[in-house]
């Protein structure tokens, strides 16, 4: 029988859906990427804000036009469950992230090839381009800010083995993958609740001993777990990139209170300006939230100058939306949709120029990266170094060339241009 598994959301979605995937793959289903042509169509959802929950939604009801068995799967159903089954009966089947240990005797009452076997944590079928992988070292997050549903979609915090992680690890190395991107809810927590009492330093500097790795990439840190020992290594080791990935979502210390956040805006300033100091080369991003309840127009100035003093090199804002069951829900959604996009729209203009001054600075700069695909509107390769990371977000770095390059192939460059959101390269 064939199989297509359809993965919507973060990173972290997908290498549970890798994991499926190596399942089904052992249980001698084939995978098929056409809809049209699979007998099983398994949709791995998203429920983390309203928007990803309606790209769901319409994924869902956009498979079930395809009349195949569909098993509906993930953060929507861990949320909704009971919901979906009332209000989309034609799915076949829903099953939430809770029950995959349960997936293969709940999925076999639905398809004709039973299964054999269980969802095995490490094993998996990459679906990334074969120079790149994620590497998922926790799961869960206890840090329950107020607006934020993944404690109650994926539990509270664990990290997994130490030993399952380097030997996971040393199994995508020798697939010929040249980047490792480590990943989680809360990846600088990692290691706090294991009995061998392990960091993220140390799990790193194990990753490192792995060669075959050009570049280790962290993502997702939490900045009060953003520990000296770590900026240090990273300023150390040029295989682990210095692009340092911080959500703070706020800077003013009363917004920063409200949303359940330690840390505040004296404490922001100084961990930047540390990183700064310590690693001249690093790459700051981070993601806001406007709009939160109770935000003023003083709390919204104060973050605006946060943004100008700090200069982030990549940055990204959403609107706040209540989400039922967590600690904001209750509170009086106060700051109107039209003040929302609008102090978005002056926080992504800020942040442009932003953008285009710590751009300019690249220009002249010789580096190194993975040819990660062409432009055909460019007439120009795409490359990825430590200034992007892989998730299509940061913008792109452009390789003009004559020569012929493969996906994955590592070249050196000379940075010759910039705009707003993107770098320009030629051949050296």
């Amino acid at each position: 029988m064939k199989f297509g598994i359809i993965s919507l959301g973060c990173s972290k979605n997908r290498v549970d859906s890798e994991e499926i995937i190596a399942l089904m793959l052992k249980n001698n289903y084939t995978l098929c990427d056409n809809p049209a042509l699979c007998d099983v169509i398994i949709l791995n959802t998203c429920g983390f804000i309203d928007d990803s929950k309606k790209e769901s939604i319409d994924t869902i009801f956009e498979m079930l036009d395809y009349h195949k068995i569909l098993v509906v799967i993930g953060c929507l159903v861990e949320r909704y469950k009971k919901q979906l089954m009332k209000q989309i009966p034609e799915v076949d089947l829903f099953i939430s992230i809770k029950e995959y240990p349960h997936f293969v005797e709940m999925i076999n009452q639905v398809v004709d090839k039973k299964l054999k076997g269980e969802i095995i944590r490490g094993q998996r079928y990459l679906s990334t381009p074969n120079y790149t992988a994620f590497l998922k070292i926790s799961e869960g997050c206890n840090n329950c800010c107020t607006y934020c549903a993944i404690p109650l979609i994926r539990g509270s915090f664990h990290s997994f083995s130490f030993q399952d992680l380097i030997l996971e690890a040393k199994d995508i190395a020798k697939k010929g993958v040249k980047e490792l991107v480590v990943i989680s809810q809360d990846t600088s927590r990692y290691g706090s609740d294991l009995k061998e009492q392990k960091t993220i330093v140390d799990l790193l500097k194990e990753l490192l001993k792995i060669k075959e790795f050009i570049y280790i990439r962290l993502l997702y840190l939490y900045p009060d777990e953003i520990s000296d020992e770590l900026i240090l290594l990273m300023a150390k080791e040029k295989r682990l990139t210095p692009y340092f990935d911080i959500p703070i979502q706020h800077s003013s210390s009363r917004i920063l209170s409200l949303m359940h956040r330690r840390g505040d805006e004296v404490f922001l300033r100084n961990l930047f300006k540390k990183i700064r100091t310590l690693v001249p080369n690093a790459i700051l991003r981070t993601t806001l939230i406007v709009g939160f309840p109770s935000e003023t127009e003083e709390d919204f100035q104060q973050l605006v100058s946060f943004i100008k003093e700090i200069e982030f090199d990549h940055l990204g804002v959403f609107t706040y939306s209540k989400e039922d069951k967590t600690k904001s829900y209750e509170l009086k959604d106060d700051v109107s949709k039209t003040t929302k996009e609008q102090r978005k729209k002056i926080l992504m203009e800020v942040q442009q120029k932003i953008s285009y001054k710590r751009n300019k600075m690249h220009i002249n700069e010789i580096s190194e990266g993975l040819i990660v695909g062409y432009s055909k509107d460019k007439k120009a390769y795409k490359i990825r170094n430590y200034w992007n990371a892989p998730d299509e977000i940061d913008g792109e770095i452009y390789l003009y060339a004559d020569k012929e390059f493969n996906e994955g192939d590592f070249v050196k460059f000379k940075i010759i241009d910039a705009d707003v959101y993107d770098l320009f390269a030629t051949l050296i």
